[in-house]
């Protein structure tokens, strides 16, 4: 079972991925210019929608908390972000999406891929050097959430506020933000 739902979980998410647009390259380059933004509303309501339902579940003790992982904030997040940024402008894929699109035949997808597994070997090759760099180092604080959440070791950038209120009210002003939104932009 271990292995048969991450699976599972991987196929819907892909099959999703493809029913709402988000394996055409069209979509995204629409999206990244700020004329057509439906797909970036889909991605909005499902960061809303999943923030409502995890921080639902720590209120009502359905989440471990220990489970949660707050990843570290350093520079190399920096870098990686802008150097993947680049690459989702220019080829109109991010690593989800290239791999769904690969799965659906798209036959451009596959250079994609494949840049992105050439980068990652470069990279993996390379760890030595970026962390003796100090460019893996914490920054900001390292691993820290917005606001406190209870029995989690993480620090909070704002420890009198509740992650739990935090998150709610941030899922809200993205869903407020899905409502307004228009599909197109003309």
């Amino acid at each position: 079972m271990e292995m048969i739902l991450p699976v599972v979980l991987g196929v819907a998410f892909g099959f999703m991925l493809d029913r709402v647009g988000a394996t055409n390259p069209n979509y995204i380059m629409g999206m990244l210019r700020l004329s057509n933004l439906h797909l970036a509303k889909v991605i909005l309501l499902a960061i809303a929608v999943a923030s409502t339902l995890l921080m639902a579940g720590l209120s009502l003790g359905l989440v471990d908390v220990g489970h949660m992982s707050v990843k570290a904030t350093y520079i190399g997040v920096v870098i990686g972000g802008a150097l993947l940024g680049l690459g989702f402008a220019l080829a109109g894929y991010c690593p989800g999406t290239g791999w769904t699109a690969l799965a659906t035949g798209r036959k451009d997808a596959l250079w994609f891929v494949l840049g992105g597994l050439l980068g990652a070997a470069a990279y993996a090759s390379s760890h030595a050097w970026w962390k003796a760099s100090g460019l893996l180092d914490g920054w900001l604080g390292g691993k820290v959430t917005l606001g406190a959440i209870d029995g989690s070791a993480f620090a909070a950038v704002w420890p009198a506020m509740s992650g739990t209120g935090v998150g709610l009210m941030v899922a809200g002003a993205l869903m407020l933000l899905v409502g307004l939104l228009p599909d197109r932009v003309r």
